[in-house]
């Protein structure tokens, strides 16, 4: 999976999709998130269980236990960098990923941005958007630490991974994983605070959304730069490209000339 998504629907939106029905500890918005290239590090919303009820967060999108962020008393060990992503083969039962894996969460996404070689240079790529062909908002399975309470306040260690599995077949020549889509049923479970390790796992490695589910298509290269912005980022590089025809009149000019 590479490391940009797009979340631009509210987060009425969102929860009107999850069909919601249980308590909320936060006011949704109506407003547009209008994010088109969400890159890692940033902060960007994500819904998980609190003590009062469902809450949506803005979290930074990279991870590390806090052991592995701080150096070691004495020793020269530096810390590890955060990362993105957390493989579904290893997060359930690798230590690195021990105190996260109980914290699940939820991010809410609209689709997301592969790059893949051109077969005729491949010191180029052509980014790719995929999506659902239903149209409709998607939610990935996360893990990570995130503020508790309605006085929850940020830390510098928050942060969240997102849980990635093997690209079915079927799917673009683009990447080996891909993150772990849940139809909205299933990410409701996922948020139960009282589900069993065992059980997130079966979740995460069967129930994820099956290939035939997506699309996808060319976009422009633009969503390369992290400073890009906005809708025409995931509009089908065809129909960008495309012209309007020259009227007939200046058809046949053109081939007077």
């Amino acid at each position: 999976m590479c490391g940009r998504y797009t979340q631009y629907q509210s987060e009425v939106r969102y929860l009107e999709r999850l069909n919601w029905q249980a308590a909320l500890a936060f006011a949704p918005s109506d407003q547009p998130l209008e994010r088109y290239n969400v890159a890692p590090t940033t902060r960007v919303q994500l819904l998980h269980w609190d003590e009062d009820g469902l809450r949506m967060s803005a979290v930074p999108w990279h991870y590390a236990p806090h052991w592995a962020q701080a150096k070691s008393a004495g020793k020269a060990t530096k810390p590890r960098k955060p990362v993105i992503n957390a493989t579904i083969e290893e997060a359930p039962t690798n230590p690195y990923w021990g105190a996260a894996w109980t914290n699940r969460c939820l991010v809410v996404a609209d689709g997301w941005y592969e790059w893949v070689k051109d077969p005729e240079d491949k010191t180029r790529k052509q980014p790719y958007y995929i999506r659902l062909q239903s149209g409709e908002p998607m939610f990935w399975a996360a893990i990570g630490q995130f503020p508790r309470g309605p006085d929850g306040k940020p830390s510098e260690l928050d942060g969240f991974a997102v849980i990635t599995t093997a690209s079915e077949r079927g799917m673009i020549d683009i990447h080996d994983r891909t993150p772990v889509v849940l139809p909205p049923e299933v990410a409701r479970e996922w948020l139960e605070p009282g589900l069993t390790s065992e059980r997130a796992e079966e979740l995460a490695r069967y129930y994820a959304e099956p290939v035939e589910s997506f699309e996808w298509f060319k976009v422009g290269k633009e969503v390369g730069n992290v400073t890009s912005h906005g809708a025409d980022l995931i509009k089908p590089m065809a129909e960008k490209a495309v012209s309007p025809p020259l009227p007939l009149s200046e058809q046949h000019s053109l081939e007077l000339i």
